[in-house]
């Protein structure tokens, strides 16, 4: 913040601890009236609980408050709870959405502050009896939606809306708050298309023009770059750089952020070994009903031992194959693994025939949130498998083995380098990243012949990205497990697999080397978009 700069927003030696564990110490932040700042650091270094606290979350008062204090327009604010920030001209999109499904994109938006008509029943009766008013809700919406500059359908419910449109639905509900200063973006362009990103960092001007203050978290630099005026850097909860956009790179935001350099993830020799290889799966003419996807008529063979990447534009289909194959929605057509035909629209067969999949949506799909670490990694490979019991009365009483449980666990806190404070701490507690590595040590428990992995790297640091990476192809060498990648990222595929299918319009539009070019691989990419 410039030194002229009347400063909005002030964070003063900010501290935090959960029940002994350090996590934030001594955190001093300033934001100016329409400044924009980019707020980045690994998973686990600070960044959430920091914001957490500046927006009134419950679990910080909960777990005993924090030390510091946070100063709005010079005045002391002690907020409470999140209504408290909200009327103080806060507001915050989370990384996860808070949308209620059934309603439509307008009555999210408005949702708790809808404008109302006044009738002859709620003169008699009361307030209760008002009605909503359709058409100031319309306006109102449509407003919020034009102060993003993007399209999407106010009247559209959002269980049947793209995935890119729910989060423009949960900013355009910040920016119809009429008393909106300060606006908190928690990763708002992970599960967003390149062109949605774009008019959402175009947005983000817009907002910092009209004298909004912004705190913008992603962990693409390049976005920082493009749209912020100061990047703060955090590690291990402590501010550890802080600098002007203009005067700094990638590589330096990087560096600051994991302490090292980071390495891209090393290319194996595997990618010439799947020409020889033979196939393991077979897929014919797939089709799946999953909202926002289309999967139309999928063929595609996959070879024993290989990774294969599966990218795409957004809505194309990429990621409606490995949900439709497990089960999770309803898919025609016919597959077969190893000669052998799995029935489709059936979890439990893909499970028994040792399929794994990590799923894109690690909170909803792949995790069990309120239980342990432990609970989370061993449980599906003991109710699948029976592994991590010890039987009794030759086999009549089987009972969990506490010990080989937590032995696996902390195998792979060790190796996926989860931060924990143990492995009975609850996975809702972790940070988005090591909330990840969790879905991944599950899959890993399994031991399977056939692994699914959706969106791998989605919202997650640098240097997780990496060994998350690293992980996966660890696993195919040692084990022999035949992966399949669906990503967004074509570098992360040209880097971790032997070949990858492009996805376009639901079919695929072809399936080059992992070598090819980013201009190949694109261009299948456009061939047939729908």
């Amino acid at each position: 913040m410039s030194s002229e700069m009347k400063p909005l927003l002030e964070m003063r030696n900010i501290s935090k601890d959960f029940f002994g564990n350090q996590v934030l110490t001594d955190i001093n932040l300033t934001l100016g009236e329409g400044e924009v700042i980019g707020l980045v650091g690994e998973n686990g270094a600070g960044k959430s609980t920091l914001m957490r606290i500046l927006f009134g979350a419950d679990m910080i008062r909960e777990t005993g408050g924090y030390g510091g204090e946070i100063r709005l327009d010079g005045e002391v604010k002690h907020f409470s709870s999140p209504f408290d920030a909200i009327a103080a001209g806060i507001g915050m999109v989370h990384q996860e959405f808070s949308l209620i499904p059934g309603f439509t994109t307008t009555e999210n938006i408005l949702l708790n502050r809808e404008p109302v008509r006044k009738n002859l029943l709620s003169e008699i009766f009361g307030d209760r009896m008002n009605t909503l008013n359709r058409s100031e809700m319309d306006e109102r919406a449509a407003n919020a939606i034009e102060m993003m500059g993007v399209s999407i359908d106010r009247r559209m419910v959002i269980s049947e809306m793209p995935v890119g449109h729910k989060q423009f639905t949960e900013i355009a509900r910040e920016l119809s708050k009429e008393q909106l200063r300060l606006l908190i973006l928690d990763e708002p362009t992970a599960v967003l298309t390149e062109k949605e990103a774009e008019a959402l960092l175009a947005s983000i001007r817009g907002m910092a023009a009209r004298g909004i203050a912004i705190i913008f978290i992603t962990h693409r630099l390049q976005e920082i770059l493009a749209v912020c005026d100061r990047v703060v850097v955090m590690r291990d909860g402590y501010v550890v750089n802080e600098s002007k956009a203009s005067e700094t790179n990638v590589s330096e935001i990087t560096k600051w952020m994991v302490g090292r350099d980071v390495k891209s993830p090393s290319k194996t020799e595997a990618a010439v070994r799947s020409g020889d290889a033979k196939t393991i799966m077979k897929i014919e003419k797939l089709w799946v009903d999953m909202p926002g996807e289309t999967v139309r008529n999928v063929s595609l063979e996959v070879k024993d031992g290989e990774i294969l990447g599966i990218g795409g534009l957004a809505g194309q289909g990429k990621l409606g194959i490995p949900n439709g194959i497990m089960g999770l929605y309803q898919a025609g057509g016919k597959v077969t693994f190893e000669g052998q035909e799995i029935p489709l629209n059936s979890p439990r067969k893909c499970l028994d025939s040792s399929f794994a999949f990590v799923s894109e949506d690690r909170r909803g799909v792949g995790l069990l949130l309120d239980e342990s670490l432990e609970w989370n990694i061993a449980f599906p490979a003991m109710q699948i498998q029976n592994k991590f019991l010890k039987n009794y009365l030759g086999g009549l009483i089987k009972w969990r083995d506490e010990k080989a449980i937590k032995s696996v666990t902390d195998r792979y806190i060790s190796e996926l380098a989860i931060k924990c404070t143990s492995s009975a701490q609850k996975a809702r507690e972790l940070s988005g990243g090591n909330q990840q590595k969790v879905c991944l040590a599950k899959a890993f428990a399994l031991n399977p012949r056939m692994l699914f992995v959706s969106e791998p790297t989605r919202g997650i640091d640098v240097g997780a990205k990496a060994l998350v990476l690293e992980a996966l192809k660890k696993f195919n060498r040692e084990n022999g497990v035949t992966i399949v990648i669906v990503s967004s990222e074509l570098e992360e595929l040209r880097q971790s697999c032997d070949r990858i299918a492009i996805v376009s319009g639901g079919r695929i539009a072809g399936i080059l080397p992992a070598s090819s070019s980013v201009e190949d691989l694109g261009a299948l990419m456009l061939s047939q978009v729908v």
